[in-house]
């Protein structure tokens, strides 16, 4: 083994670099860039140099930038707006990973704190270390022999990801800084942010850069093809304000193209993505989640992260009324919870209101693209109260269960997903919204026969999709401030939304 442990103790870092103020939230941003390249640039060049044989000295160390805020007033501050100001005088500050992905979100959030407050923004570095994990990026490549560091702790010379640091206490409301330290800016520690970056590209076999501000989730492949068969047919035409499409294994096909730069092909991934980007970011990702409450908390946990304007469920359902038939839509005002992935984070009592402004952009793109409306459209929508479960047979439970409270509830129609993905907005600040689709209606035996469905995938998904296209679109021309909710904001928020 090599001989490092005398030198462990030893601690190598850049030199540490002096806070600096800005006024201009482009010009921080820009020096929170500088800081992350150079600190990271520090600890892949100390990792090649020791795996291609250099000595250890000691334990390679370099910390993520932070921006910090410092306050003596309340701020003049727009009562409209969710975000960009601080709740209380005092300190505030959050360390940044990936400053260059999230550069017009920082620049946003910046703007507003300094108009709000009047003071200036100080960037600097922050106290917590930057794993070596986390330091190489999707696309850095190491020439490096790993077999040289075989016999070293890798953990004995470099941080690496600290479970203490990547949790959700900020978000669940339970931080609670310690006695003289700062109170956090943002929802998501950096080790938090890299943490569900790196889950995010092998989860959905996409890179996070490629991700947009809109989201669409479904559990139906049907709807994913029908995406990519709109997507394509975009392109084809010369983008129609679309700038790329992007699949898994990051193939992108570009204005005027009809087939993509790279062959398709390769195993699927457990969620893909799909990615109709647009410059402003505001384009549309779709995610294919599959089946189960737990594969939607997995997903809407690290694309939270990214802090998108919102994101909505398409999907299939089980109807439970006697007046609605198959393909009819329902629109999701309330949620039942019987999925449990989220009771300890969201206790089932706390309410997941519906957001005016998604129900209404949802409600709009139904008329349109049915061409009904008012009293009409009731013939093809019901709005109502959505009950997700864990359980996919429920149906063979005894009925005075799970079929006494969904009467109770008033529910209109069951899934596995919705709730969870409305739940997890819910508690990110991510404004969320469900259309789903009646596929069969268990309760009053209609099933679909082979010959059924295919008939209805063929005739209603088409439909659906493009409801769900439209009515992102209706919210991407919505400005930021307002589509964020108050509604979601606790008493005690961060300034970053």
């Amino acid at each position: 083994m090599r001989d490092y442990e005398p030198l462990a103790a030893r601690i190598i870092s850049p030199d540490r670099q002096e806070p600096q103020s800005f006024t201009d939230a482009r010009e921080a941003v820009k020096a929170l860039q500088a800081l992350y390249k150079r600190n990271t640039r520090f600890l892949i060049d100390a990792f090649v140099a020791l795996a291609g044989g250099a000595p250890i000295e000691g334990r390679y160390r370099a910390f993520y930038p932070q921006i910090s805020i410092e306050t003596g007033s309340y701020g003049l501050t727009d009562s409209r707006l969710s975000f960009g100001h601080v709740a209380t005088p005092g300190q505030y500050a959050t360390a940044i990973s990936h400053p260059d992905l999230f550069e017009d979100y920082l620049i946003a959030q910046l703007s507003l704190l300094i108009k709000n407050h009047g003071v200036p923004v100080t960037v600097g570095e922050s106290e917590t270390p930057i794993p070596l994990h986390f330091a190489f990026g999707e696309n850095t490549h190491v020439e490096a022999d790993l077999a040289a560091l075989a016999d070293v702790p890798l953990r004995d010379i470099f941080d690496t990801p600290d479970l203490n640091t990547t949790d959700d206490l900020i978000a669940n409301g339970d931080y609670e800084p310690e006695p003289g330290k700062p109170q956090p800016l943002a929802p998501f520690t950096a080790q938090r942010v890299d943490y569900s970056l790196a889950r995010l590209s092998h989860y959905t076999a996409t890179s996070s850069a490629h991700f947009q501000n809109f989201v669409l989730f479904t559990n139906y492949q049907f709807y994913v093809d029908e995406f990519c068969a709109f997507a394509r047919e975009t392109m084809a035409k010369g983008g129609e304000g679309y700038t790329a499409f992007v699949e898994p294994g990051n193939v992108i096909t570009r204005p005027g193209e009809v087939e993509p730069e790279e062959g398709r092909g390769g195993r699927m991934p457990q969620m893909p993505a799909y990615h109709l980007k647009r410059g402003d970011n505001c384009g549309i990702s779709m995610v294919n989640i599959g089946v189960g409450p737990s594969n939607a908390k997995t997903i809407t946990d690290h694309i939270a992260v990214l802090r998108p304007h919102a994101w909505l469920m398409l999907g299939h359902c089980a109807g439970l009324r006697n007046s609605q038939k198959l393909g009819d839509y329902v629109l999701a005002h309330a949620y039942v919870r019987e999925d449990h992935v989220l009771d300890d984070d969201l206790p089932v009592w706390v309410p997941i209101p519906a957001l005016a402004e998604v129900q209404l952009a949802l409600e709009e793109a139904v008329a349109e693209v049915t061409g009904l409306e008012g009293y009409e459209l009731k013939r093809v929508m019901r709005t109502g109260t959505v009950a997700t479960i864990d359980n996919r047979n429920w149906e063979l439970s005894h009925q005075s269960g799970p079929v006494k409270r969904l009467s109770q509830s008033r529910a209109i129609a069951l899934d596995m997903e919705s709730a969870t993905i409305a739940a997890n907005g819910f508690r990110f600040r991510v404004p969320y919204g469900t259309l789903l689709c009646v596929s069969d209606r268990p309760l009053h035996g209609e099933l679909k026969l082979p010959g059924m469905a295919t008939a209805f995938y063929t005739t209603q998904v088409r439909q659906h999709l493009h409801i769900g296209i439209k009515a992102v679109q209706k919210l991407a021309a919505m400005p930021p401030e307002r589509l964020h909710s108050r509604k979601l904001r606790s008493f005690y928020e961060t300034a970053f939304q």
